[in-house]
């Protein structure tokens, strides 16, 4: 079987965001695993409107080309990861608006999430599942948490060390986060395949 696509979305676009620094440390460590072919996907490079549609692209065709632009890329891959902050103990509105644009390119793929703030986003990533949900899509058990003291760490204006710094906090989880990712993209694209060919 080819490779497993898979996209690791950068879900905030603050301009002073941490997310990127996080991405990039999974990005690593996702393209060290021969099943899998990663991309980094930021939702600024985007520039999406807010959801202004007549509906879903489940039930009408989206007319803005940002939409469609962005509905052309997440529909490339066979799975995501999600990187997310917390914000008021749920995902910042950058990142529901992005899931809202599209519908059918999330349907029956695996969503797993990466998180960071002094809560780990614990709050957010369960939102986050909750909407995953709803998309059709698996949300993955495991996740990586980048919590507390860690977080406080690497953080840029506080200890800005390199991710490597609390990398035995988070690399177990994240191992495993990966294992799940491919056996799950697996299983839902040999089921994907098997549908269309029916």
């Amino acid at each position: 079987m080819s490779k497993l696509k898979i996209a690791i979305i950068i879900g905030s676009t603050r301009e002073h965001r941490f997310g990127p620094k996080l991405a990039q440390w999974i990005f690593d460590l996702a393209k060290q695993r021969q099943e899998l072919e990663v991309e980094l996907v930021d939702l600024k490079d985007f520039n999406l409107p807010f959801f202004n549609e007549k509906a879903t692209n489940f039930w009408a065709p989206s007319e803005d080309a940002r939409a469609l632009a962005w509905q052309k890329k997440v529909g490339e891959f066979d799975g995501y990861i999600f990187v997310t902050p917390e914000y008021n103990h749920s995902i910042p509105a950058s990142l529901k608006n992005a899931l809202d644009q599209a519908y059918k390119e999330w349907v029956r793929k695996p969503a797993a999430y990466v998180g960071y703030g002094g809560t780990g986003t614990a709050r957010a990533i369960e939102h986050l599942r909750l909407i995953n949900i709803e998309l059709q899509m698996a949300p993955l058990r495991s996740a990586v948490h980048l919590a507390g003291s860690e977080f406080f760490k690497v953080l840029p204006r506080m200890g800005n060390e390199p991710i490597s710094a609390v990398e035995a906090a988070i690399l177990p989880a994240a191992k495993e986060l990966l294992d799940q990712l491919i056996w799950w993209a697996n299983a839902t694209k040999v089921a994907r395949q098997e549908k269309m060919a029916a």
